[in-house]
């Protein structure tokens, strides 16, 4: 043996134990690359605090990471999204900003939020808040310098947990405790935390999936019980954003095995009539799920005879894309229904309608909802999809109209018939064969068109 690596022998399990070897070997590289090179010492977030802290008192704290980027260094995750907190308002912000390379941008300025961009980076910045008044939907705030105010507004301990610039943890929430733990913890009573913005119940739900909270203390599900009716008053946009981030995570299918949770989420989605369906996201390997596009498990939620998904895109006001993926995917299902070679005989041609991504989706989409499809038949189709080639059709308007066909009319039903001849002789078509479509068409009168 090698140090970092294994030399392999006439063992089986040798594979296995080298894949362990190199996982190990990259989370000390994780471990050594934290302690030494941690986030927040980059020379774009260094230059952030050199301007906040410009003729600040050296032990006053004026800005603070927060939110996921803490929890993520604390559990040695890969860190995207940086958030920072910070006793200045906006104006202030911006005023201090003003003549540096850093650009700001007023993303959610009445909330007292701000961008920063730096080069490629992104950085959210925040004035401390409290509120003075809110309705469930909104928050009527004021900004403060008390960094235990703000931690006591927001709606979880483990999104109450500040990093300095240095490394230093302020915890003012026990929020460390409670993530190390796997715990979602409302700050404070969580009827009324839930009351001021009843979007929480389904963070709740995202936070609890996440970090695979599975026990519930009574009091919170009960609190969220009552409250349900209150999610209706929230606006669509908000709820679907927040939803579409509970369905991307990795282990969405989690939902299922805890009773509370499943049942909040289908009151709170009563459109998802599928949920079950997502049971076999279990079998998927981390390469397909983290190919698996967002959109097919909104499908596997929502498709169905009664048209469900459409109803969900007109009540949430879902995007385009969306949309089109929802009703491409419907329509695929029903052609896949209606024709029993769909896979088999005639996967190529389908393949040529559709194109691969389109058949790959709904290879996804039936084997998620399928009960008799086994994962080996999803992978033997996967690649059956991908060994298939198809030519580009060799035909266009320009050929026709060199053999004589100037009608727009003419040249769209010439097109289609030899399109059609194409495809049904294995794509490939014999001069004399499209000599007899140009002449069929020539004889043709556009009005019998």
């Amino acid at each position: 043996m090698v140090f970092g690596t294994t030399i392999l022998g006439s063992n089986p399990s040798a594979p296995a134990k080298q894949m362990k070897t190199i996982s190990l070997k990259k989370k000390l590289i994780q471990k050594i690359k934290k302690i030494f090179f941690p986030f927040y010492k980059s020379k774009e977030i260094s230059l952030v605090f050199d301007i906040l802290e410009k003729d600040q008192p050296k032990e006053k704290k004026v800005a603070m990471f927060v939110g996921g980027c803490v929890r993520k260094y604390i559990l040695d995750d890969e860190i995207d999204d940086i958030d920072i907190a910070t006793i200045f308002s906006p104006e202030e912000l911006k005023e201090k900003f003003k003549n540096s390379k850093i650009r700001t941008i007023d993303t959610g300025i009445d909330h007292g939020s701000i961008t920063l961009l730096l080069n490629n980076f992104k950085f959210e910045i925040t004035t401390l808040r409290k509120d003075i008044k809110t309705d469930g939907r909104h928050a009527e705030i004021s900004f403060t310098d008390d960094w235990n105010k703000d931690s006591e507004r927001r709606d979880f301990t483990i999104n109450a947990i500040y990093l300095d610039r240095k490394g230093n943890i302020f915890d003012p929430q026990m929020g460390v405790k409670d993530l190390e733990n796997k715990t979602i913890k409302f700050i404070g009573d969580p009827d009324e935390r839930i009351k001021e913005d009843y979007l929480r119940i389904i963070r709740f739900i995202r936070f609890s999936l996440e970090y695979g909270h599975n026990f519930f203390e009574p009091s919170t599900v009960q609190a969220i019980k009552l409250n349900l009716d209150g999610i209706k008053n929230l606006s669509k946009e908000r709820i679907l954003k927040e939803l579409l981030k509970i369905i991307k995570l990795k282990n969405f299918v989690n939902i299922l095995k805890n009773k509370d949770l499943k049942t909040i989420f289908s009151i709170t989605f009563p459109e998802f009539k599928n949920l079950d369906r997502i049971n076999k996201l279990s079998l998927l390997s981390k390469s397909d799920l983290l190919n698996l596009k967002t959109n097919i498990i909104l499908a596997i939620l929502l498709i169905d005879e009664t048209k469900n998904h459409e109803y969900f895109c007109h009540k949430y006001k879902t995007s385009n894309q969306i949309k089109d993926d929802l009703d491409s995917l419907s329509k695929n299902l029903e052609r896949y229904r209606s024709d029993k070679n769909f896979f088999k005989k005639n996967l190529k041609k389908n393949i040529y309608f559709l194109g691969k991504k389109k058949t790959q989706d709904l290879a996804f989409f039936v084997f998620l909802e399928n009960k008799r499809w086994n994962y080996k038949d999803l992978q033997d189709l996967k690649t059956n999809i991908e060994k298939i080639s198809i030519p580009k059709f060799p035909y266009d308007g320009k050929y026709l109209m060199k053999k004589g066909i100037s009608e727009g009319k003419k040249i769209g039903f010439a097109l289609k018939e030899l399109e059609q001849r194409w495809i049904k002789s294995n794509y490939q078509l014999s001069n004399k064969d499209v000599l007899n479509v140009i002449d069929k068409t020539k004889r043709l009168n556009i009005l019998d068109i």
